[in-house]
């Protein structure tokens, strides 16, 4: 590339203001208050009002639920502020970006499809999760825990509404998408402490024993369901995002931050969503597993289903509706963003508002199938496990490539298209552990960190091997 055209594309970045191949600017970073908003938006969000319900159909106990969300939780922070927020800060590029330097235009088009794709489908639950308090006004029949196609053409049509709407304002960049975080973030918190307070009085909890005791030992799980132990919560609510921390895909939001301590601001998603949310939709759940209808679904030998508006409207009435659609819009609208930074690294001389519509159309595509929010558990912990070990390659290499002797982004360096390096460490890491998973039955949580660990000491390795061969 000439010198001309480097100061072209420079000139571009300024121009769009989203710096996609270009360190974030000084003058462009932001304060801590902005990841506050959109990490408080993000993460007590629509997914909150499936994830909750959903880990009641594994059986899960008192004990199991409340402390191991404590721990996963607080090692996901961890991951966050030491790790993502920590490079972010230092290097300020997108992750694709950041891995195209490390592994060549090639090899890095094949994960941006990957990541793109994934995180497409994730969103697509987000707008499943609007469309089911969006619905309620129209009666429309809402999806159960085994449906997978759209059940009439009123879902179709709000999915494809609500899709659109979330897909323009992500196309506006990352100053909206916090902006917008920053305004419904309090709704929300305020909608899901609601529901869990409506919920602990139409449960008849008056004391902390009460409470404990409307999980006790925990119990056996719905059909189709997998039994959930103390690591079971701890790990999956770890890795729930660790397509994000320890996959580096917040890279690409803290290239923004002034500081890594901002990274810890994503306590503020965390424990609000993750813990508060998650066992006050757990709670309303509860209330509807009482009921006479859910209790002759589960006589039938059927689970019965999770529908978020539902649950949420007959807790706190229209006031639950617009939480609803609030969450899911907080979620699906950063989640989009990052899928079209994706698909933009792919198509570069596309422009970021046309890549997110792009994504954001994927997205809605998926949101018409309920099949990724009713399988919301099992879906996150294997897209965080394809996901993770790429972000292991940046993380060794910050942290331990100088003492290996091996060359930082090389594939920049080197002028290579196609590092061999990232691909083995990635195939190899990726296909054991997977292989492990189905053939032994492990629960695909338990290998997360495994498969990351492996990803990042095996591009060490073989780093220096290629590095030290092509040198000589």
């Amino acid at each position: 590339m000439s010198q001309a055209q480097i100061e072209q594309e420079v000139i571009d970045e300024e121009f769009s203001g989203e710096f996609e191949r270009t360190r974030v600017p000084d003058s462009k970073l932001k304060s801590w208050k902005s990841f506050l908003g959109m990490y408080a938006g993000e993460h007590a969000a629509g997914t909150e009002f499936v994830i909750g319900p959903l880990f009641l159909t594994t059986g899960v106990s008192a004990f199991d639920l409340i402390v191991g969300l404590l721990l996963g939780n607080f090692m996901a922070v961890l991951s966050w502020r030491f790790l993502t927020a920590q490079i972010g800060t230092k290097f300020r590029y997108t992750l694709y970006y950041h891995l195209e330097k490390i592994c060549g235009k090639r090899l890095v088009t094949v994960y941006n499809l990957a990541n793109g794709i994934l995180f497409c489908f994730l969103a697509g639950a987000m707008i499943t999760v609007s469309a089911t308090a969006v619905g309620i006004p129209f009666n429309m029949e809402m999806p159960k825990l085994t449906d997978t196609l759209p059940n009439g053409p009123t879902w179709i049509i709000i999915v494809l509404v609500i899709g659109a709407v979330i897909s323009i304002v992500a196309a506006k960049g990352y100053s909206m998408v916090a902006r917008a975080a920053n305004w419904m973030s309090p709704i929300i918190i305020l909608a899901f402490v609601a529901c869990g307070v409506v919920a602990l009085t139409q449960l008849e909890v008056t004391s902390f024993s009460d409470f404990w005791a409307l999980w006790g030992e925990g119990g056996e799980p719905f059909p189709g369901q997998v039994k959930y132990t103390f690591w079971h919560v701890v790990l999956w609510s770890w890795f729930a995002n660790a397509a994000m921390h320890i996959g580096m895909s917040d890279l690409s939001v803290f290239r923004f931050a002034k500081k890594a301590r901002a990274g810890w601001t994503t306590a503020a998603g965390i424990y609000i969503g993750h813990y508060i949310a998650w066992i006050a939709a757990a709670l309303l759940y509860a209330v509807y597993l009482k009921s006479p209808e859910a209790q002759a679904i589960l006589a039938g030998g059927e689970a019965p289903p999770v529908a978020p508006g539902p649950l949420a409207y007959n807790a706190i009435g229209v006031f639950g509706i617009i939480a609803v659609i609030l969450a899911g819009w907080t979620t699906a609208t950063p989640t989009i963003y990052r899928a079209g930074l994706a698909f933009q690294a792919i198509i570069p001389k596309t422009s970021t508002a046309w890549v997110t519509i792009i994504a954001g159309a994927v997205a809605t595509i998926a949101g018409l199938f309920p099949a990724f929010a009713m399988k919301l558990l099992g879906f996150v912990a294997l897209y965080g496990f394809i996901l993770a070990p790429v972000g292991a390659v940046i993380v060794f290499e910050y942290f331990f490539g100088k003492r290996f002797g091996i060359q930082a982004f090389y594939a920049e360096q080197s002028g290579v298209r196609f590092n061999q390096a990232v691909f083995w460490a990635w195939v190899l890491s990726f296909g054991v552990f997977y292989f492990i998973s189905v053939k032994y039955d492990v629960f695909l949580s338990f290998l997360t960190l495994p498969a990351w660990i492996s990803c990042g000491v095996l591009y060490l390795l073989f780093s220096r091997y290629y590095q030290r061969r092509t040198a000589g």
